[in-house]
């Protein structure tokens, strides 16, 4: 079988005031901080000669304008289903706000009040894959930090829930493809420059997340420490 080429490109955008604080942001439409343009302006020479079939973009103003500067925007199309997670009643609130009245609480397996189910997210997702997949060529999506572990989670054939494992900082690069006939990441988190040196640790990631998300909470947490210390930031 002839390995596929495809390759999906994920721009987490840059860093705004609550995604600094750790506050929760889904709808509310905040700006890029000065620092944050910073990183969609340092995107552009990474992304500098880089041809996309098709580019999608959320239509949230920290997305958008991390599609703008970093030089990729001509004829990205805005899609509602690249929205970040709409965390209800949590919006604006970090985790450590919330545990003060829901001490055990955690976002991957308890959810939110009056948002979006972890599965509602994954639905959308998957119709943004399918998107990728229609097309010949790469692709390029600018969004949010865990609408894009989601979708990460589901190109893998991983549940939903498995994007818990995936951290993603903000203004960096991950990239999807294929490694013979597996969908695997290519490439994770990158900061600079990224090759595809992880891609042969990716190719066996469905199966040690498998094993980690049936650990208790603290093993869970050493477990996906290890899992991801692989992934260099910078390269």
């Amino acid at each position: 079988m002839t390995e596929p080429k495809k390759e999906i490109w994920l721009m987490r955008h840059g860093e705004t005031e609550w995604s600094l604080s750790g506050a929760h942001t889904s709808r509310t439409d905040l700006p890029l901080l000065p620092s944050g343009i910073k990183q969609a302006q340092e995107l552009a020479a990474k992304l500098k000669n880089r041809k996309f079939a098709l580019v999608l973009v959320s239509p949230m103003q920290r997305a958008r304008e991390t599609c703008r500067l970093s030089g990729v925007c001509d004829g990205a199309q805005v899609t509602d289903d690249l929205k970040e997670w709409d965390y209800g009643l949590y919006e604006g609130r970090s985790t450590a706000e919330i545990r003060k009245e829901r001490p055990d609480w955690e976002l991957w397996r308890d959810g939110v009040m009056q948002g979006e189910s972890l599965d509602q997210v994954a639905a959308r997702v998957q119709r943004v894959i399918q998107r990728c997949l229609a097309v010949e060529g790469d692709v390029a999506l600018f969004a949010h930090g865990h609408v894009l572990r989601i979708l990460t989670a589901g190109w893998l054939g991983l549940p939903p829930n498995h994007g818990q494992f995936l951290a993603l900082n903000t203004g960096t690069i991950s990239v999807l493809g294929f490694e013979h006939e597996y969908r695997v990441i290519r490439r994770w988190n990158c900061t600079s420059p990224c090759t595809p040196s992880t891609a042969a640790i990716v190719a066996v990631l469905p199966q040690s997340l498998q094993h980690a998300a049936s650990l208790p909470l603290q093993q869970r947490r050493r477990s996906s420490a290890t899992l991801l210390r692989f992934y260099p930031s910078k390269m």
